[in-house]
């Protein structure tokens, strides 16, 4: 035997040694992955990490082996971070280099907020706001399963099937675009097809689409063998900035917006920005209009920030800055029993707006634009109308306010004879009001003649 083979044996039998440890310590990786989703804590421990790889490097004594050793290392927490996510499938791990855009602003093509509702610890999910995302999707979510895909015709396939590709069972089913979709038959048709096609309480929905395809498949989801995982990929502006998160989902009935609905959060949300690039100006005003409502109800600088830039310029801002806003409210009123009425600025008489308009007149926040303007102090109005209009959204339309607001006393926001609403009496403050039908009526129609 010549001294190459020895070497060889010798590698060989090590080799099999740290085999044995190597599946010792991943045992140990397990009882750790099982503590942390107990726990709700997080797969990434930088701090240990270092201090793992600090301790165990000063132990190699050898100057020109000791990098080689940091390298082994290093490698070792990536094969346990990733190990761990087979016992954690919604805990986001971080991206890889290799996996992040080609951006000289690193720390800024990426934002993970992380969404916390009510008392449990593990009651959280992330919303990941990254330029690409659909590209990775099957490393984001956790598609190892049979997945409902449902999307509307008028979004690009093109990101529907980057969701199927990536997943173990596909079924997807492409609903007409448009608020005439959020209808009982549309619901019964997505829960018909999970039920013949399977389904069971460990497999998933994932939403690929506007806020109708959001409401609709996460309601589905909600309501399917008392609930099963549901994903948001919001693709429209409008659906990232708010129904993306906050657990809101819903079916429209007989005529009235959103009638019938449940609270079901979703395990994730993924939020590319490049999906905005197919929208035409009108679709960004449109969600633009959400953006416009939470910063004048609660950021005064975001507000100031649209006033003096134009808002589609700083469109990963605003994204952000909304989704920031969002979440501090749903996670201090996740039921909506309060704060998170400050949500429904513009909403009160813009869905009164919206049921006497078909949907190609108006869009959804066209309606939100409208229904703002009546209920904020006059110099706040000012203000208001003027970004309003920069974006291109309606701050006047003829309508029959009669009409309008006998829809608004059907809305789900009555209390018996009273209507809760939000007024904002100055750029970046609320006040939550509730009167009598009759006095919003003669409020509101006071405002509108104006």
């Amino acid at each position: 035997m010549n001294e190459l083979q020895q070497a060889r044996e010798k590698i060989d039998r090590i080799d099999r040694e740290m085999a044995e440890l190597f599946v010792r310590r991943m045992r140990a990786v397990e009882e750790i992955a099982a503590y942390k989703k107990a726990c709700g804590l997080p797969i990434l421990d930088q701090e240990r990490e270092n201090a793992v790889i600090a301790k165990n490097t000063a132990l190699v004594e050898d100057e020109a082996i000791r990098p080689c050793y940091v390298e082994f290392l290093s490698d070792l927490m990536k094969c346990s971070r990733h190990y761990q996510e087979r016992f954690l499938p919604d805990v986001l791990l971080p991206m890889e280099s290799s996996d992040r855009p080609n951006t000289d602003e690193e720390d800024t093509d990426v934002a993970v907020l992380s969404v916390s509702y009510g008392k449990e610890p593990g009651n959280r999910y992330d919303v990941i706001v990254s330029h690409g995302a659909l590209g990775r999707i099957g490393s984001l979510l956790n598609l190892n399963r049979r997945v409902l895909i449902v999307t509307d015709d008028g979004v690009p396939a093109s990101y529907a099937q980057a969701v199927a590709a990536a997943c173990k069972k596909p079924i997807l089913v492409t609903v007409p675009r448009g608020e005439g979709s959020k209808n009982i038959p549309t619901l019964s048709r997505l829960l018909s097809t999970m039920l013949e096609n399977g389904f069971t309480r460990t497999d998933a929905v994932v939403a690929v689409g506007g806020g109708v395809v959001g409401d609709l498949s996460g309601f589905a989801a909600a309501i399917f063998m008392r609930g099963i995982d549901f994903y948001n990929v919001p693709t429209t502006l409008l659906s990232q900035v708010d129904s993306s998160i906050g657990g809101k989902t819903a079916a429209n009935l007989d005529g009235v917006k959103n009638c019938v609905g449940a609270f079901h959060q979703p395990k994730r949300v993924v939020i590319d920005p490049d999906t905005l690039l197919t929208l035409p100006p009108r679709q960004i005003a449109n969600g633009l209009a959400e953006a416009i409502k939470m910063a004048a109800t609660c950021d005064a600088e975001l507000f100031s920030r649209m006033e003096q830039t134009n808002p589609p310029d700083i469109l990963d801002d605003v994204i952000v800055s909304s989704l920031a806003i969002k979440k501090d409210v749903v996670e201090k009123d996740a039921t909506e029993k309060s704060l998170r009425r400050v949500l429904n600025f513009g909403h009160t008489l813009g869905h009164g707006i919206e049921s006497c308009f078909e949907m190609h007149d108006l869009y959804h926040g066209e309606c939100v634009a409208l229904g703002m303007l009546p209920l904020c102090a006059p110099h706040v109005r000012e203000r208001l109308q003027k970004v309003l209009s920069r974006v291109g959204l309606p701050t006047e339309v003829e309508m029959d306010v009669d009409t309008v607001l006998d829809a608004v006393a059907h809305d789900k926001k009555m209390d018996g004879d009273r209507i809760h609403y939000v007024y904002v009496p100055e750029i970046g403050q609320f006040e939550l009001r509730s009167a009598p039908l009759a006095e919003f009526r003669n409020m509101a129609k006071e405002a509108l003649a104006k």
